[in-house]
């Protein structure tokens, strides 16, 4: 096989490989569900527990509970709320409007806590929100390890805020690979070294 063929032959291989291991962001914003449903498994990719989706002007007060985007939000329905994830994700982000603190949870698929964060006030409500604060505070996680669910807490009871514009990635943070890439970097190398051997010398 002629030299330059073959190295296109492992680009196109390398290429086409490493970008299937990688997914693009996905982002949910609850507006193609309807009033009071409860949200389970719509969603490709995640699980919800305990999430019942509210619409601004009739089920949530949008003045003191706005959404961040559109109509749609969702609200901790009798309990903390709990994302489940199909495969491990390596960031999360929601804006989250609430009545009480809140505590975020991140676990591996062994349940072990990763990491957590704290909203930045008792409460952010537009009308009766602590002062300084305002509504859809931004709140996130960024893992070098998979995440594979997240539990979000304020109130046990339930009721106790509404999140809207979810958004997951599950591609590894930059500058660690993928056990897939790894593989195929290897390979690529194989193929280039076995190419060198084969090299004709060349005369002088």
């Amino acid at each position: 096989m002629p030299r330059f063929l073959l190295g296109s032959v492992v680009l196109a291989f390398l290429s086409v490989f490493s970008s299937s291991v990688s997914a693009a962001p996905i982002t949910i914003d609850f507006d193609n569900l309807s009033e009071l449903d409860s949200v389970t498994t719509q969603y490709a990719g995640v699980t919800f527990t305990d999430a019942t989706v509210l619409t601004a002007g009739s089920t949530v007060n949008e003045i003191e509970f706005p959404p961040h985007s559109g109509s749609n939000v969702v609200f901790d329905d009798g309990g903390p709320m709990t994302l489940s994830f199909s495969a491990p994700i390596y960031s999360f982000t929601g804006f989250f409007t609430y009545g009480t603190a809140l505590t975020l949870s991140a676990f591996d698929g062994a349940n072990n806590l990763l990491s957590s964060v704290t909203s930045a006030f008792g409460s952010n409500d537009a009308a009766f929100g602590d002062p300084g604060s305002s509504p859809n505070e931004l709140l996130s996680f960024a893992s070098l390890t998979g995440i594979s669910s997240i539990l979000i807490s304020g109130d046990l009871a339930g009721g106790s805020f509404v999140l809207d514009d979810v958004s997951f990635d599950s591609s590894r943070p930059t500058g660690v690979p993928e056990p897939a890439t790894g593989l195929l970097v290897a390979a690529g190398l194989s193929i280039l070294a076995i190419r060198k051997r084969n090299q004709l010398p060349v005369k002088g």
